[in-house]
């Protein structure tokens, strides 16, 4: 199902709750997270209630996923995002950690080199 087909979200009118409820209107999150801070479900299932955009948030986060692009597939404010997945960390339902948090080789030569080809076609 694509975020689109979600029943909080009109395609000519847009999200059909404002953000800042969604939050409660909660604008720090209570874990430090950036934006290319990594979270992963853990698996464990998290007590008491959750928002849709909190179980929408906990089902993409079955992969390490950075703080931006769920922010992006949330359709939501970074800062917003930021809140909804400091719950589910808090709860112990995601973890976090810095960008290569959950790779094996962060300094992989392969991706380098791929990285720097990138690089120099852009010049």
């Amino acid at each position: 199902m694509s975020v689109a087909d979600e029943p909080w979200i009109d395609d000519a009118a847009g999200r059909l709750v404002r953000p800042f409820t969604i939050s409660n209107g909660r604008t720090r999150p209570t874990v430090a997270l950036d934006l290319m801070s990594q979270v992963r479900a853990t698996g464990a299932v998290p007590l008491g209630y959750l928002g849709p955009e909190h179980t929408q948030a906990l089902a993409l986060c079955r992969a390490p996923r950075a703080v931006a692009e769920l922010a992006a597939r949330l359709r939501l404010p970074v800062a917003v995002a930021k809140v909804l997945l400091a719950d589910l960390v808090d709860c112990g339902a995601l973890t976090a950690g810095p960008p290569a948090a959950f790779h094996h080789h962060p300094t992989d030569r392969a991706l380098l080199e791929a990285v720097l080809d990138g690089l120099r076609r852009q010049l």
